[in-house]
């Protein structure tokens, strides 16, 4: 490897330690360098501006509406992690080790809510519990009339019963994954030993698979407390609609700051609980030692309330919502041939196409700036590089927008003196703009896909090819490219479509007068013109299911 040349380069005792910094100081080392830094720009800026001090309209907002925001959140966070938990990890442990109706479906189905943004999905649940809905007009042709507050989800824990049936697969894929692919051996102990298949799960497997399953919460956590939408639609106020509304309401740019922070330390508080109850166990997808599984072959009845328990998750999160967006689209005047439904479309798959390129080259680049120069350094710099997944995207807009505004102003200050009077600007609300913040906060969705990709490859290649006197970028090209293929294209489909679904962080940073089919919807949706919201709603739906076919088909494979 480079280091190692360094480290026993003939001439490093003369040049002794300024030798080795020269030697690592090129264009792969300092592009990771520049990819960290821009990615840790929100986290800069909130830090930097909290040093300026609160204003008045923050301590206003501390005293009478900071505790609400909290407890909603916390409520939320606390409420969706025992759902998904209670649903993710027990539909993937009947799937994967037990036989019964309908189990081949359910393998890949159960993961068709990730499709599904949470506001399109409680959009559809408003509409589903509304007095014109089906349920309510079901029950009136029953005679059944208890009252409209016997229909009415629209509270916090409406917004709780969404979320979970629509995140749960981010804990059911891992935990599945481990399930799968774990050795027989746990399974063949229970059985010896007299266990039945409930006492298994809950002595054995079940604290033996705790670090994919909390990985999983994790993610469904982050989505929790990046949500806007569904919150807001809703009337549920929470620290994310508390930056919006210090951002756009009350146009204080402090009181947006100081939100994001209490935000930051709400998530980095609990990715520290999660790291410091790991500790330092680890789960690995791919391990497949010993027998293949044998699953268990219940009986007749148990099958039947087997494949009923699959079928409530998938059912809720996926088939109800779905099936309500149909019925409006059929019913509404919206057609997408119309012009400005096709300029929605373009403005969508544009965007997370460039987006989609760009998260991808950067991602490659830097892995294999790594690859090449496996020191400490370099390793902490990828690790900043997947830090904006973790930040709620209104953090992002925000963090993004002021550092943005400053540099407008320099430089058109500057540009003045050879253009004259300037009085627009460049970068802030513009396409750069947004397209740059997209990479801020899903550039670790393009990350581990070709990570995984390199990680698979020999590290053989890079010293035949310096044997060989071959630059590292022709190897890149003629070697890796074609090996990693896979991971670049995972990568790419998934933040193509991360990007498709991203509602705050476009409310935020998007063009004046520019709308994708996300922020389309929900602003449909906000003034009560459901029907025409279905059209964009379904576009993104359709676009979400093919990487969760993909996801399947991955996790199929690995068994």
């Amino acid at each position: 490897m480079v280091v190692d040349e360094v480290k026993d380069h003939p001439g490093r005792d003369k040049k002794g330690l300024y030798w080795r910094v020269f030697r690592v100081i090129n264009p792969w080392t300092i592009f990771a360098f520049v990819c960290a830094l821009l990615i840790a720009t929100p986290l800069i800026t909130i830090f930097y501006y909290l040093f300026e001090g609160p204003s008045d309209t923050w301590h206003h907002l501390a005293d009478t509406v900071l505790v609400t925001y909290i407890l909603n959140s916390l409520f939320l966070v606390v409420g969706v992690s025992v759902l998904t938990l209670i649903f993710g990890v027990s539909t993937a442990w009947l799937v994967s080790t037990n036989t019964f109706y309908g189990r081949k479906f359910f393998e890949w189905a159960l993961i068709l809510p990730l499709a599904v943004p949470t506001y399109i999905v409680a959009i559809a649940y408003a509409g589903i519990f509304d007095y014109t809905g089906p349920l309510q007009r079901m029950s009136r042709d029953l005679g059944f009339n208890p009252g409209p507050d016997f229909f009415d989800i629209v509270h916090l824990q409406g917004v709780m019963f969404i979320m979970s049936f629509v995140l749960y697969p981010y804990v059911y894929v891992l935990a599945r994954a481990w399930f799968a692919n774990q050795s027989s051996s746990l399974l063949e102990s229970g059985r010896m030993l007299g266990s039945n298949p409930t006492r298994t799960f809950f002595t054995l497997a079940l604290p033996v698979a705790r670090p994919a399953i909390v990985a999983g919460l994790s993610l469904v956590i982050m989505e929790v407390l990046n949500d806007y939408g569904a919150v807001k639609y809703f009337g549920v106020n929470t620290l994310t609609t508390g930056i919006f509304r210090s951002w756009f309401s009350l146009g204080d740019v402090s009181a947006a700051i100081y939100m994001c922070a209490v935000l930051m330390a709400v998530v980095f508080l609990i990715l520290g609980i999660e790291r410091w109850q790991r500790g330092k166990a680890r789960y690995d997808l791919n391990r497949s030692g010993g027998k293949p599984l044998q699953r268990y072959n219940p009986s007749t009845g148990k099958k039947l309330l087997i494949t009923l328990w699959c079928s409530i998750p998938l059912l809720l999160g996926f088939a109800f919502p779905v099936t309500q967006l149909i019925g409006w689209w059929w019913i509404s005047d919206s057609s997408i041939f119309d012009p400005a439904f096709g300029l929605l479309v373009t403005n969508s798959f544009s965007l997370a196409a460039i987006t989609s390129v760009l998260g991808v080259g950067v991602a490659l680049l830097l892995i294999y700036s790594i690859k090449l120069y496996p020191f400490w350094l370099m390793r902490i710099l990828g690790r900043f590089a997947t830090l904006g997944y973790s930040i709620p995207g209104a953090v992002v807009a925000v963090g993004i927008m002021i550092p943005l505004l400053y540099f407008d102003k320099r430089l058109i200050d500057y540009l003045e003196g050879f253009i004259g009077p300037y009085s627009g600007l460049l970068l802030t609300g513009t396409l750069v703009g947004l397209v740059f913040a997209y990479l801020v906060r899903f550039l670790a969705v393009a990350y581990y896909p070709v990570d995984a990709g390199f990680r698979k490859t020999s590290d053989h290649f890079l010293g035949a090819s310096r044997v060989l006197g071959v630059p590292p970028a022709k190897t890149l090209r003629k070697i890796y490219l074609p090996l990693i293929k896979t991971g670049i294209f995972s990568g790419a489909l998934l933040l193509f479509v991360d990007v498709m679904k991203e509602l705050p962080l476009t409310l935020i940073m998007r063009p004046f007068n520019f709308n994708t089919l996300a922020t389309r919807a929900f602003e449909l949706a906000s003034d009560e013109m459901v029907t025409e919201a279905a059209a964009p709603a379904l576009i993104i739906i359709l676009t979400g299911i093919i990487p969760i076919i993909l996801l399947s088909r991955l996790v199929s494979g690995n068994k």
